[in-house]
């Protein structure tokens, strides 16, 4: 029998350095700037182990990584950790899967959940489907979930009854799976609220958005960890400062990194002209920074004068960007090219209308976009509707077939009668709900203005056949933001339905009602701002504002609401691309954040005045500007970037493969 070495840990070196390493040494761990406090040397006891519970990396139920969950008692506190299996090459797992065979070691402690203290555990929803496998998912005080855990083998209630053993539960008065084991309000509402969007991410179906927030309750509180107040300090240098008392900070060594990293491509300085988050004056630097700054010979800044916006933000003491130097001293992102015109796009097409180099098509593309004109052509590539291969023939047959296969589906509600539709709840629900958020969608573009305007129709018709080809995800608020401009650009129904199939493949965890796309997208993202500019980090978690939700619009819709009509086609573009990263998106928003970061932390700013400031940035933001900073801040991330985001994160669009989104016309 094989099944003990196969969930023994006891010998892993892999969980004994998760234990070293605490919440840092995993991408679902906590904060590395805050110790789970769990100590490998002191006595502990297990008070819960459960094995074959299993997480999934991607949308694919194929697709999974099985481990042993336990809680941890040590002291007074109980820790919470799950530990994947090594990967067994003789045989299958538990349900005669092979779940991790091929998991690399690497990958192996990049899921693991290294210990995390119950205290740090906001809330817990319980889901169990009637004919699948129960699971939960936790989210922690800051308001970012772990994936969810899968009980493949039983065991969810015995968890949870063990829970409330040693920390108080309570089950919400709103939504019976969701268990508060601290009872404080949630910022999540007010955000949405804000945003204009309040149920962006309630599916159609009846269920009210207060179930939604419920299932996010955050601590408003300053209490922390072991009674610790960590977020009720005035200034910056306190919370700083116990991080100095770290022998080993991972997140300050990612950081030096990448700062290393940035020096050894000023060779590349001339290709450029413009200076990554150039603010209307330059930032100070302290004596303590002048002396860290002596100590690295790879970094040498020009020391400028402080900005007029420091010197009158209530004597707030601003850090300085890490990545804010001198123009000459790096590589930042380069100069936006022209939008690509017909000669050059002809260029890249054979006899038979191949694409010859996509990946050169896609650079170009990334560096300037593309003419209107060319537009609806090109975007059914970026989409995955059309892939690189196909020729002008194999297209021109898939648009026939394709379109058959759109009104079929359209037929399915149109043949709905009055009579069945009355004993047609969801129907209706989503019917009036997609009847209220078109006739408010974009109509001050002269494309969609005016009364009975047979656009805003097949907007309408385009999103209620959506809620029937995906019936599980039916249709959300947003939707409508992101179908507006494909419809605008193809001027075909079956085809804008067609690209708005293949955008919603990769979007559409966004709009899940679990919220796990938008958490994992979000925890990325907080991620990336702790690499690139650790003081803002830092002061978000000051704050409490490290949740991001403030940002939640502007992954939802892909900044659909921050830029002109043309303009977020032409970032959209850029996005499609996945010329440097799929996660490209993640970056524009780091690149905000720090464009505007003197005026946030200057002005000491919280949760609810951020989110107006956020909010009232659209239309002010320089897009060309922020693209290149975001693509220098990408390239100097690097792989510690792309470590900052768990496998599985929903990318801005789907990957290209050489398959395509759809079959071919051979396969049809």
């Amino acid at each position: 029998m094989h099944e003990p070495e196969f969930n023994d840990l006891s010998d892993d070196s892999d969980y004994a350095a998760s234990q070293q390493q605490g919440l840092g040494g995993s991408v679902f761990g906590g904060d590395p700037g805050m110790t789970s406090g769990f100590n490998e040397h002191e006595a502990s006891e297990v008070v819960y182990s459960k094995d074959n519970v299993t997480i999934h990396p991607t949308q694919y139920g194929s697709e999974r990584i099985s481990g042993r969950l336990r809680l941890v008692k040590q002291g007074e506190s109980v820790f919470m950790t799950w530990v994947p299996y090594k990967p067994y090459p003789d045989g299958p797992d538990h349900l005669g899967q092979s779940s991790n065979s091929g998991l690399s070691e690497k990958d192996r402690n990049l899921y693991t959940i290294a210990p995390v203290p119950l205290s740090e555990v906001c809330s817990i929803r319980r889901h169990t489907p009637t004919l699948s496998w129960p699971y939960m998912i936790v989210i922690l005080s800051s308001g970012l979930a772990f994936p969810p855990l899968y009980f493949y083998s039983g065991g969810l209630r015995e968890f949870l009854a063990t829970l409330k053993q040693h920390v108080h539960v309570v089950r919400s008065a709103d939504d019976a799976n969701v268990f508060l084991v601290n009872n404080f309000q949630d910022p999540l509402q007010r955000s949405l609220s804000s945003l204009a969007l309040p149920m962006a991410l309630s599916v159609a179906n009846g269920a009210p958005s207060e179930n939604l927030s419920s299932s996010v309750p955050l601590f408003e509180n300053s209490e922390r960890l072991n009674g610790t107040k960590y977020y009720t300090s005035p200034n910056i240098s306190e919370y700083s400062g116990r991080r100095k008392h770290k022998s080993h900070d991972p997140a300050r060594d990612l950081s030096l990194q990448v700062l290393e990293k940035f020096s050894l491509v000023t060779k590349f300085a001339r290709e450029t002209t413009s200076h990554i988050f150039r603010e209307n004056q330059g930032n100070s630097f302290d004596a303590s920074e002048k002396k860290q700054q002596k100590q690295s010979p790879a970094l040498t800044p020009t020391i400028s004068k402080p900005s007029e916006e420091q010197s009158h933000s209530n004597d707030a003491v601003v850090e300085p960007d890490p990545l804010e130097l001198d123009k000459s001293s790096l590589v930042w992102g380069k100069p936006r090219q022209p939008p690509m015109n017909f000669e050059e796009w002809a260029a890249f097409l054979d006899s038979e209308g191949r694409i010859m180099d996509s990946k050169i098509l896609r650079k170009r593309i990334f560096y300037g976009g593309v003419e209107f004109s060319l537009r609806k052509e090109v975007w059914k590539f970026l989409l995955g509707y059309h892939t690189y291969e196909s020729t002008d023939a194999e297209r021109e047959y898939l648009a026939s077939v394709k379109k058959s296969e759109y009104e079929i589906i359209k037929s399915q509600w149109q043949s709905i009668s009055p009579a069945q539709a009355k004993r047609f709840t969801k129907f209706r629900e989503r019917k009036g709900l997609i009847e209220k958020d078109v006739v408010r969608t974009d109509r001050s573009i002269s494309y969609f203005d005016g009364d009975d305007n047979p656009n805003v129709a097949l907007l309408h018709d385009i999103l209620l056949t959506y809620s029937f080809y995906n019936f599980d995800l039916g249709y959300c608020q947003g939707m409508s933001d992101l179908l507006s401009p494909i419809l605008f650009v193809m001027e075909d129904e079956s085809e804008a339905f067609w690209c708005f199939v293949a955008l919603m493949e990769r979007l559409g965890p966004n709009f899940n009602r679990d919220q796990n796309g938008m958490h994992s997208q979000l925890f990325a993202l907080s991620k990336l701002v702790e690499l690139l500019d650790a003081p803002l980090h830092n002061y978000l978690k000051q704050a409490d504002c490290l949740n991001y939700f403030f940002c939640f619009r502007w992954i939802l819709i892909q900044f659909k609401r921050e830029f002109e009509y043309e303009r977020i086609m032409r970032l959209w573009e850029v996005l499609w691309t996945h010329y440097l990263s799929e996660h490209f998106h993640l970056y524009i928003c780091v690149a905000i954040l720090k464009k505007y970061r003197n005026k946030i932390m200057g002005e000491q700013m919280d949760f609810d005045t951020l989110l107006k400031f956020i909010n009232e940035l659209s239309g002010k933001i320089d897009l060309d500007r922020i693209i290149k900073d975001a693509e220098a801040l990408c390239i100097c991330a690097g792989e510690h970037g792309a470590a900052c985001i768990p496998p599985g994160t929903p990318p801005s669009l789907p990957i290209e493969s050489d398959s395509g989104l759809y079959s071919q016309p051979d396969d049809l």
